[in-house]
């Protein structure tokens, strides 16, 4: 299988449609889920700095021969003591889920933060379930540092988390 093109760009007033999805459909973000949300702060957010700040943001990803809208990535700021880094998260639509689409643009995303930012850290996390974010992760670059236990609440219960990190002087996939 070829690989499908992908490529980010800044969010527009059309992609709020699917972040209001995001916030309203259970399961269409798999087990991310964690209950409804406030739809109408979709539009606030982005009136506000159009989901790109200096502590977030957010980017969509296009793939395809058409550069269709397949999801978005995201970052935040996390820290230990000074030092300051990112954490990241990928949301696809389930049509392009498993096409090698999620790897490449968390590996990019990796790529654009060490450029324009000094973080020398950038982390994500998954469930210890998602398998195939386990191994996006990787192939994206990332290396499992362990187990979180009782990290999030989800669907009842305190679940454990995986946390893995990419270092600025990790290579790159890509």
């Amino acid at each position: 299988m070829a690989d499908i093109e992908v490529r980010f760009r800044p969010v527009v007033e059309a992609d709020l449609a699917m972040f209001r999805r995001f916030a309203v459909e259970p399961g269409l973000i798999g087990l991310d889920w964690v209950g409804y949300k406030d739809p109408g702060a979709v539009s606030r957010r982005f009136a506000t700095d159009s989901y790109l700040s200096a502590e977030d943001g957010r980017l969509m990803v296009e793939a395809g021969p058409d550069f269709d809208a397949a999801g978005l990535v995201s970052w935040r700021v996390v820290g230990y003591g000074v030092a300051k880094g990112w954490e990241i998260g990928i949301a696809l639509l389930p049509e392009w889920r498993g096409r090698g689409i999620g790897w490449r643009a968390q590996a990019m995303l990796c790529d654009y933060l060490f450029e324009h930012t000094p973080a020398q850290r950038i982390q994500a996390g998954t469930h210890p379930e998602n398998l195939a974010e386990q191994r996006s992760l990787e192939k994206a670059g990332f290396r499992l540092e362990g187990v979180i236990r009782a990290a999030e609440w989800r669907a009842g219960r305190w679940r454990d988390g995986h946390l893995y990190s990419r270092l600025r002087d990790d290579p790159s996939p890509l």
